[in-house]
């Protein structure tokens, strides 16, 4: 293929970024750059122009869907891409221990352990501890593995209201028992190995010759250290690292993610060319300046950048400044029913042109109840998952149990689920005969069917336990005999749920709460189709899925045509026609007592939001919003004060605040539209019989049906003066002063 056939749709930037070789290289990659048209045909022209052996390039990003996405458009450029290694951290790092896991101390069948499966690991270690104490250790122990510390380490740095030492080196011996792994392992394990075994390191470098990151602003210390170590960079290994990232995105710190990595690149990388990626193909000039105010804040020397817009200037953003929170959800659903049902409403509009975009998970709720009364379609992403759902996990213990006999939580979820009359006491006492010592007097778990098998043979069971003992080492026996490579994996995983009576057991809970469990085992099944029932293809099956147990927006359906509820943080590498940002109020977004480094991080996700906007964008602040069960009066965030000039603003701005007009003139409330500047607080007539200037907003009033409130919004209505009056009880009642006023009365503050 010619060489210019990779290049010509690409630009000046996106073109030195691919056919540059020799050095290090960072590829300083603006929102909406064409990254991934960058990655991807950097990996093609390397295998067509420059005959390097695909499978000796290794490529890896943080998300499922990004290396998916990545692997079939490589492959489209180029067919010899299918045979590079393009996948995410934790694939790679899965991959690399099951290659290596007996240098790991691991089971070659090993399974990942989730959060859930380290909380009941963690209480079974150490039974001293609360729930909560043992959800904050499940987290400390992953900040732990991502900083790349053991339980010998000083571990200051996490801190800890508890020892955090031995609690974690407890887990840590629990967990080498099971044979089994955690997600941190993925990670912290291979670069232990590649740090301490020289032939399996030479073996890496001399595999990989290319090693790529995509987001590497994303990347934690165990990461950093892993991309170290697999490149050989301290060895003097000639293998060529180039990494993808751009520094303002960086919104991952509670994750584990240190912004620091991209930022010193050049210095821990010796000799690294920066190429910027400044021409932006997703937002208009307008939404772009917006973006800029705000980040221009958190500029690091040497890797500014200025983002220029492919697609025109575009209509200005706006600031809506409003009343309270349900005038906020309000104010959205005006618009999309404007922008669909309006007089300005446009051909081929659709509702999932739009996304309201919130600080929090629990922001959504106002929204949501608005919409389903005004009858607008939504999906709210970040809810549960298919496979953080009980039964289906359920399902997947079984499964994991059979692949693993020394899987410590699977089998103590499922040994008594449907109930074997086998109860947590009886559970404690099976797993203590089970756990024994190698040869080197490291803690092993035996085989847990094994040992059971014992137990039911012992006469120390009581009847029920026993006959329940013996049901459950059948059920695995006779499993032992299903696999056959002609069948799809599809045929045991039926097998599973059915013989161990799962499906009836959910099918009662079905019937009695109304829910759709069968039909979820079912859909399980159906996942399970295109993999070969074999012991590898039930590996990759598991591994598959447990690659993929986090709550990110990638998986989350959207449906045919639906307004998008989600997180800021959640709309990474997303983007949407037309978006509104609320709830831009001071302990709020930005969080409460964010400063320093957190509060950039805080202004990076304003600048993350911002630029998910191709045409449109809106933002609110609201002056009250109910906080902890009372309504507290808010001030607005600093994040829209520094970039003022850059909105259009509408309602009524709060005393202090920069008011701009259209055009960036000084001046009073803009109007873009009868009914939504009605909610942004639209200003009365004049002529009104005075009463305006009684009945002001902000004024705190008492009913006496509906006890205390206050005005938020007056204006006039077929010539009458109306007044909106929020109650404290959550009611929202109009009144015409003119003939109620005698149920109203003014208090004084």
């Amino acid at each position: 293929m010619p060489e210019n056939s990779f290049l010509d749709s690409l630009n000046e930037q996106q073109r030195a970024a691919v056919i540059h070789e020799g050095s290090p290289l960072l590829i300083l990659a603006g929102a909406g750059s064409g990254k991934t048209r960058v990655i991807t045909t950097k990996i093609a022209y390397l295998i067509a122009e420059k005959n390097i052996e695909p499978w000796s390039i290794l490529s890896v990003t943080f998300t499922k869907k990004a290396a998916n996405e990545m692997f079939e458009r490589a492959v489209a450029l180029e067919e010899r891409a299918s045979d590079a290694q393009i996948r995410t951290f934790h694939s790679f790092g899965s991959w690399f221990l099951r290659k290596y896991a007996e240098h790991a101390g691991l089971e070659p069948n090993f399974t990942v352990y989730g959060e859930d499966d380290m909380a009941t690991l963690i209480k079974k270690a150490e039974p001293s501890l609360s729930t909560k104490e043992v959800r904050t250790a499940v987290h400390q122990i992953s900040l732990c593995k991502d900083y790349c510390l053991t339980p010998d380490d000083d571990l200051g740095i996490i801190g800890s209201e508890f020892d955090l030492n031995d609690i974690y080196s407890k887990y840590q011996k629990r967990l080498r028992a099971t044979g089994n792994a955690d997600f941190g392992d993925l990670i912290m394990l291979p670069v232990q190995i590649l740090e301490s075994y020289e032939e399996i390191a030479d073996y890496i470098h001399n595999r990989f010759k290319v090693i790529m990151v995509d987001e590497y602003q994303d990347s934690n210390i165990a990461q950093y250290r892993l991309l170290q170590s697999l490149s050989g960079v301290k060895q003097g290994s000639d293998t060529y690292v180039c990494v993808v990232g751009d520094d303002d995105q960086s919104i991952y710190k509670f994750r584990g993610a240190e912004v620091e990595n991209i930022l010193t690149f050049p210095q821990k990388f010796p000799g690294t060319e920066i190429i910027k990626l400044e021409r932006n193909y997703r937002s208009t000039a307008n939404i772009l300046s917006a973006a800029e105010l705000v980040v221009k804040k958190n500029h690091h020397a040497g890797l500014e950048k200025t983002l220029v817009a492919d697609r025109g200037e575009g209509g200005k953003p706006v600031l809506a400044f409003l009343p309270d929170q349900n005038a906020e959800a309000k104010f959205a659903a005006d618009l999309i029913l404007q922008s669909l049902e309006g007089p300005n409403s446009q051909p081929g509009a659709k509702y999932s042109d739009w996304a309201i975009l919130y600080r929090t998970n629990a922001q959504s709720l106002g929204f949501e109840k608005e919409f389903l009364h005004r009858k607008i379609p939504y999906v709210v992403v970040g809810s549960l998952k298919f496979y953080e759902r009980e039964e289906i996990k359920d399902a997947l213990a079984y499964i994991s149990f059979y692949a693993n006999h020394k899987d410590e939580i699977s089998f103590r979820r499922i040994i008594n689920k449907p109930s074997r009359g086998i109860g947590e006491k009886t559970q404690d006492k099976i797993m203590e005969t089970a756990f024994l010592q190698n040869e080197q007097g490291a803690p092993v778990y035996s085989d847990l069917l094994e040992n059971l098998r014992k137990w039911q043979l012992s006469g120390n069971l009581s009847k029920k336990a026993s006959d329940g003992a013996a049901s459950f080492i059948k059920l695995f026996d006779t499993l032992a005999n299903c696999f056959d490579e002609n069948k799809a994996l599809s045929d045991f995983v039926e097998r599973v749920i059915r013989d161990s009576a799962l499906d009836e057991y959910h099918k009662a809970g079905d019937e009695i709460e109304g829910t759709t469990r069968v039909q979820n085992l079912q859909e399980l099944v159906n996942t399970a189709v295109p993999y070969k029932c074999t012991m590898e293809g039930l590996l990759q099956f598991l591994d598959a899925i447990n690659l993929d147990r986090t709550l990110d927006a990638e998986n989350q359906a959207a449906g045919d045509d639906s307004v998008t509820l989600i997180t800021l943080h959640n709309t990474k590498g997303l983007e949407y026609n037309k978006v509104v940002i609320t709830g831009l109020e001071e302990g709020v977004f930005p969080r409460m007592e964010k400063a320093g480094a957190e509060l950039e991080e805080e202004r990076r996700l304003f600048y993350v939001g911002i630029t998910r906007a191709r045409d449109e964008l809106y933002v609110t602040s609201a002056a009250k919003r109910c906080l902890y069960g009372r309504w507290d009066f808010m001030r607005p965030s600093p994040f829209i004060k520094e970039a003022a000039s850059a909105f259009t603003v509408v309602g009524q701005a709060p005393f202090g605040f920069p008011r701009v007009k259209a055009g960036g003139m000084s001046g009073g409330t803009v109007s873009f539209g009868r009914d939504a500047s009605a909610f942004a607080g639209e200003t009365a007539d004049d002529e009104d019989d005075g009463l305006s200037s009684k009945w002001k907003k902000g004024a705190h009033v008492f009913h006496d049906d509906y006890g205390d409130g206050a005005v938020v919004a007056a204006y006039k209505n077929s010539g009458e003066f109306v007044i909106e009056v929020q109650f404290s009880t959550g009611t929202k009642k109009k009144f015409l002063p003119k003939y109620q006023a005698k149920s109203l009365t003014i208090i004084k503050d």
